[in-house]
């Protein structure tokens, strides 16, 4: 009878046109999947997420499917927005070309009398916004910024304002916005609210009092912490700008100093996180109110000698995903293989609105109702032309195309991905049948690049700190701290 109940809630039956669910999208950027308490980090704060996870329900095996740059963001978000792969839209200038997709605000909509409105982030262009949102208050056009010094724009019927100074700590701002929303919104028709933090993307300077907690008691090490990377796993290995945020090779001192200021990070976005949840309570809206709380990927942040998310490791392609609502069970989880961009879907069937256009995106409505245990029984990371991954729950295979290198891992025994298995003889059959897998992924994706070059690049990778990036997002202390207070490199004045 109870699941008979939930499936009508979240089919929508139950639902006149006017009793939709509002959505509130919480979207953090750059987080990991591990970095919550609630789903087994002990080492770090974060008690309003924990909340969320225990009254809703969490996807603990939810990634970013890979990126066609650098800016991993861009791509993820791309996804989101359109329901479809990054192979999938148009393949000129895709972080801002979507082409004639009907996107998940813009659906919401037409087909369901949404109010769409978006606060914070936007990395993907006018034209794109144009194709989402209307509305808008504090956006910020743009990849990244310094948390305590940045500017930002309102969006008022497609037309974003001057700039004007944020005023306070990125999280902070984009929390007041949407506690204000939340406190004003009306009850005729329901709202889709998005929230795109730029937390806990670099700099890494969250308020000294969030990262104090963490130097004062410091988190250890990633398990599979390495000084350095031991191969070139693609150009931004050493000279990306990620990958430069601190020396080579990577001292423990550095990567632990790095975690707190990560953590510190978190943790005030999940204070933030917890003034929006409270408002929402507050405002009669929470019974009726699907909560979304996800992020673009994850973060290398000393695992396998890395910074950045420029690879297809696990910490930096898992992200938390988790959702709470009407009809939604509390405090259940799913092992299932999912992707960031499977919101797309699941959100139109709890909205009760049906796609317009082809997506790659699968719902997920049947696995929250405890009716299925899986969307997929495989799961495929490409990064850009330079790296590919497959892995079907145990077994993980990366290959590297444009240096004829690979490597193979038994997550199950090793999850941290430490233990390469590719050069022992026994496991021949099993590389042999997770390339056909890998095969049948790239056919369906019609993956563009190849698998082998016929011209392999050296693998050896060539760390110059001469050639570290020193962008103008970080503040002085940071400067100070991780780049000997220098003010340029070759690459330019910061």
């Amino acid at each position: 009878m109870i699941r008979l109940f939930l499936a009508l809630v979240l089919s929508g039956t139950f639902l006149p046109a006017k009793q939709r669910p509002n959505i509130l999208f919480l979207f953090a950027d750059d987080q990991r999947a591990d970095t919550i308490a609630a789903h087994g980090n002990p080492h770090i704060q974060t008690p309003h997420l924990d909340q969320l996870s225990r009254e809703g329900f969490s996807f603990r095996k939810n990634y970013c499917a890979g990126s066609f740059s650098g800016a991993v963001c861009v791509a993820s978000r791309a996804m989101l927005m359109t329901g479809q792969h990054w192979m999938s839209p148009p393949s000129e200038k895709p972080q801002a070309n979507w082409g004639a997709n009907q996107t998940l605000p813009a659906l919401l909509k037409k087909s369901g009398n949404y109010q769409p409105f978006i606060i914070g982030k936007w990395h993907n262009g006018k034209k794109t916004l144009d194709q989402s949102f209307s509305n808008g208050r504090s956006v910020y056009m743009g990849g990244m910024a310094d948390h305590t010094n940045f500017q930002v724009q309102d969006l008022k019927n497609g037309t974003l304002s001057e700039k004007r100074a944020a005023g306070e700590f990125s999280s902070t701002v984009f929390a007041n916005d949407a506690i204000s929303f939340i406190q004003k919104a009306e009850k005729e028709n329901p709202f889709f609210l998005y929230v795109s933090f730029m937390a806990p993307h670099d700099p890494r300077n969250p308020p000294q009092k969030y990262r104090e907690i963490y130097y004062k008691k410091r988190p250890p090490l990633p398990k599979n912490f390495l000084p350095q990377h031991p191969f070139q796993n693609a150009p931004p290995t050493t000279s990306g700008r990620d990958e430069g945020l601190a020396p080579w090779p990577r001292t423990k001192k550095m990567i632990s100093d790095q975690l707190c200021e990560y953590y510190g990070l978190v943790t005030q976005l999940d204070h933030q996180v917890g003034r929006i949840l409270s408002a929402l309570q507050k405002s009669g809206h929470a019974d009726n109110t699907i909560v979304v709380y996800t992020a673009d990927h994850g973060l290398a942040m000393g695992s396998h000698g890395l910074l950045g998310k420029q690879n297809v490791y696990e910490q930096s392609m898992q992200c938390p995903l988790i959702l709470k609502g009407p009809g939604i069970p509390r405090g259940k989880s799913s092992e299932a293989f999912t992707y960031v961009h499977d919101l797309y879907a699941t959100l139109c069937n709890l909205a009760q609105v049906k796609p317009e256009n082809k997506i790659d995106s699968k719902d997920l409505t049947e696995i929250i109702r405890g009716n299925s245990k899986e969307v997929r029984k495989s799961l495929f990371l490409p990064f850009q032309d330079n790296q590919r991954s497959i892995n079907n729950g145990k077994w993980k295979l990366h290959i590297y195309p444009q240096i004829n290198h690979q490597l193979l891992f038994d997550l199950e025994e090793d999850p941290h991905e430490i233990k390469d298995l590719s050069n022992d003889p026994k496991h021949t059959d099993q590389i042999k049948n997770m390339q056909k897998l890998m095969s049948a992924w790239r056919k369906l994706l019609q993956d563009p690049y190849p698998i082998r070059s016929e011209n392999p690049m050296p693998s050896k990778p060539a760390y110059d700190n001469e050639k570290r990036v020193l962008d103008r997002w970080q503040p002085k202390w940071i400067r100070d701290k991780y780049f000997g207070g220098r003010s340029e490199t070759s690459h330019g004045k910061n």
